[in-house]
């Protein structure tokens, strides 16, 4: 009966809470910056994705440029080959032609017994004249070939040149930015340093810095209310934040999976951890000179728990307050238009 008074207090407490804070909170606001930050992590996977498929389409093409390459070896050899066979030809057609005329010379006088001989020295001359001709228009396609090939491989060549300097540009950008973030990971630990043992852990995962602090170190159990000692670190964190304006924040309260009762403050696991994480923004924001457009406060419930276990360890675990540091990722959108 006691605890059943208490609740109803607490649930007076909590739609008084619920009405202060929808007048307060810019939702509209709260929703945009949940969306670009959500844009941003999927908009760098894609990237991701692209950056290996133009390395595949690289090593694509330049399969194509050998390949290309050794086709001209090749029209090279038959082009000289041809260029051979022509130049015995036209011996041959000089050397023809001037029997002929010596034959012209003394027809009438060896009419009667040269006759045959003149059509065979006259058939051989025609035959020659003609595998000239056929040899002359395959030289002339021979050169058109490899004028057709030299001018797609240039072309090739040229495509290369540009997909490798965009990808190089792609890789400077990528690197420049993980190594943003690991300076900034390094930068917060060394700060936040005296917090380790009460629950504060800072890491690098998928380019992002995460900075995650157990429920000892911020609430009281069951509370919205940031003790002094977690305060203290948020507020180290908030001047580390504020000299990196580059970078968007989203603070992001977890529960245990145990339900709690509805009281004034929230009305379950999800609203608590929404709340918590208000109040983790709130103290960054009163604490700082941080833009409130880079901050997304987000609650994320029981539901991205870190143990999966029944255990009081798991759950102790599992509830936490994550502070996600995302970098700007603009100028890699530019790059990744200009395509």
């Amino acid at each position: 009966m006691k605890r059943l008074g208490q609740l109803t207090i607490i649930m007076i407490m909590f739609f008084g809470s619920v009405l202060f804070f929808v007048s307060c909170v810019p939702m509209a606001q709260f929703h945009e910056l949940e969306k670009k930050t959500q844009s941003i992590s999927e908009d760098r996977e894609k990237f991701l994705e692209q950056n290996e498929t133009l390395s595949v389409e690289n090593a694509e093409m330049e399969s194509k440029i050998k390949l290309l390459e050794k086709e001209l070896e090749a029209l090279d050899t038959e082009m000289e080959e041809t260029e051979e066979s022509y130049h015995q030809l036209s011996d041959e057609y000089t050397s023809l032609s001037r029997r002929y005329e010596d034959l012209q010379q003394t027809q009438e006088a060896v009419m009667t017994g040269h006759t045959r001989e003149t059509r065979r020295l006259l058939t051989e001359l025609q035959k020659t004249q003609e595998d000239l001709q056929l040899k002359e228009d395959r030289l002339k396609e021979l050169e058109q070939n490899v004028s057709n090939r030299m001018h797609e491989l240039e072309n090739l060549r040229s495509q290369l040149n540009e997909r490798n300097q965009r990808l190089i540009e792609l890789e400077r950008i990528l690197y420049a930015k993980d190594s943003l973030m690991k300076a900034l990971k390094n930068t917060i630990a060394e700060a936040l340093y005296g917090f380790r043992q009460e629950g504060l852990s800072v890491s690098v995962r998928n380019g992002k810095v995460y900075v995650s602090m157990e429920e000892k170190l911020l609430f009281k159990t069951g509370s919205i209310e940031v003790d002094p000692r977690g305060a203290s670190a948020l507020k180290r964190l908030a001047l580390i934040l504020e000299n990196n304006p580059d970078i968007f924040i989203t603070v992001e309260g977890h529960t245990d999976d145990v339900p709690v009762r509805s009281n004034p403050s929230y009305h379950d696991n999800w609203d608590l951890s929404v709340k918590r994480a208000t109040s983790v923004v709130r103290i960054l924001l009163d604490n700082s000179s941080i833009d409130p457009k880079r901050l997304i406060a987000s609650g994320r419930g029981e539901y991205l728990p870190l143990d999966s276990g029944k255990t009081p360890e798991a759950r102790q675990k599992n509830r936490r307050t994550e502070i996600i540091l995302t970098p700007d990722l603009d100028e890699l959108y530019r790059l990744l238009e200009t395509d």
